[in-house]
């Protein structure tokens, strides 16, 4: 049985402490006015105007329009929508970090279900591991569902189709409006939660009792649900990566997207994976898991990065080459304005894995697995940035004390509730009828 130490839960408590004084921070230093706003940004450029001409996507010409049509007292189009873009900074950095670790537990809980559906022979000694990073699923989740209610509610401006003054001025977003409106938005929402959580919740508890049974009547309720949940899942992380992310700029589209965010969630969880149990293997728990299982885990951090490399490439040639205006925009908006995280990210879930990760005898050595592991995470973080911040906030980006504390708020929050969850059952496996398999297993 695993032990929640002091010094670990006091560790994660003080990175949500420190974390969540750096999102007030960002909050209350967030413009109030336009002529703040257009202070705050003659600050930073010297004076010079913060716009060069090329960053003006989709959410700047909705914003200005709504300006132009709701604004009855002269105020300037362009400070307001830098107002709005300002206002949005501590909202998205909130946002993003929410949705990235809510996305490792669901990555992980697909990961989860799959060896469960495929009744695996080598995982079950992960079993435990993989259950506790799912526990993280319902906190995360109902976090991100706050924001979603507070955006229908306009305490922000990140989805712009909420605005009812945008969307009286913009045919293409009316013409959505059976599906972008907020109340069947949340409702989505509370739908994809409810089904995650609770296939979550009876495959844990089906877990737990079999290892009290006599026979395998729960191994085999649990396999069922799994391969019932998987079809469930894939249907709605893709809803869902329309709904939380794309429809933040509701001019774009990718038929590519559900998967590309399904491969980004999937490697961040088998990495996260990795790493715990690396982590609780050097605390002298997991004794049966071995150098095999890490080498397998391994393996799949390095084929699911070169999966997602593979979505990204298709999507982004598809579009740079076709050069459809509405389209290409996406791209453009990043190369240009988010030259280094857009790049950056290619570095850090691509190059890095593949030269750390290709050879085999590698993926064996816990350091170079720890090395590779952190660089994907945080490369990912910096995908889900560059998917959210370019439609959120414009070229207003920088990752500064309201996204570092949003970052460590959350990683705090996920380290408290993953350990304290895996702390509470045996860490063996001992009733799955595949555990003797698992110990023995070796590649």
């Amino acid at each position: 049985m695993y032990t929640f130490t002091n010094k670990l839960k006091n560790f994660s408590i003080i990175l949500m402490v420190v974390g969540f004084f750096g999102l007030t921070y960002g909050f209350l230093t967030s413009p109030k006015t336009v002529e703040e706003a257009t202070a705050m940004v003659a600050d930073v450029h010297h004076g010079e105007g913060h716009n060069d001409g090329h960053s003006n996507t989709t959410n700047d010409e909705n914003h200005e329009a709504t300006s132009a049509h709701g604004d009855g007292h002269g105020v300037d189009h362009h400070g307001k929508h830098l107002l709005h873009q300002l206002q949005n900074k501590p909202w998205a950095a909130l946002y993003v970090s929410a949705f990235f670790f809510m996305m490792i537990a669901l990555g992980t809980l697909a990961f989860y279900a799959i060896n469960r559906a495929a009744q695996a022979g080598w995982s079950p000694v992960l079993y435990r591991v993989m259950e506790g990073i799912t526990a993280y699923l319902l906190p995360g989740a109902i976090i991100v569902f706050v924001i979603l209610m507070l955006s229908g509610m306009h305490f922000n401006h990140l989805f712009i189709w909420m605005d009812p003054e945008v969307v009286a001025h913009d045919k293409l977003i009316q013409g959505k409006t059976g599906f972008l409106n907020t109340p069947f938005f949340l409702a989505r929402a509370a739908f994809y939660i409810a089904g995650w959580v609770t296939y979550r919740y009876f495959s844990r508890k089906f877990s737990l009792a079999q290892d009290q049974a006599s026979d395998v009547s729960n191994h085999k309720k649990n396999f069922r649900i799994s391969a019932g949940f998987l079809v469930f899942y894939i249907v709605t992380e893709s809803m869902m990566s329309w709904d939380w992310i794309m429809s933040i700029d509701p001019h774009w589209f990718s038929t590519l997207f559900g998967w590309y965010v399904f491969a980004s969630m999937f490697v961040s969880g088998i990495t996260t994976i990795a790493l715990i149990a690396i982590y609780l293997k050097s605390k002298g728990y997991l004794e049966k898991v071995n150098d095999s299982h890490i080498h397998d885990l391994g393996k799949f951090m390095f084929g699911i990065s070169i999966f997602w490399t593979y979505l990204w490439f298709s999507q982004f040639m598809l579009i740079w080459y076709s050069n459809i205006p509405e389209e290409v925009t996406y791209f453009i908006t990043r190369i240009e304005d988010y030259n280094l995280p857009f790049f950056g990210m290619l570095v850090m879930n691509f190059i890095f894995p593949l030269l750390i990760l290709m050879n085999s005898d590698y993926k064996r050595i816990n350091y170079f697995i720890v090395m590779a592991g952190v660089v994907i995470l945080l490369g990912h973080y910096i995908d889900v940035f560059n998917m959210i911040m370019p439609s959120a906030v414009g070229d207003q980006w920088f990752i500064g004390i309201a996204e570092i504390g949003a970052f460590l708020f959350f990683l705090g929050l996920f380290i408290f509730v993953v350990f304290k969850e895996i702390s509470k059952a045996p860490l063996d496996a001992a009733g799955d009828p595949y555990i003797g398999e698992s110990e023995r297993f070796h590649y």
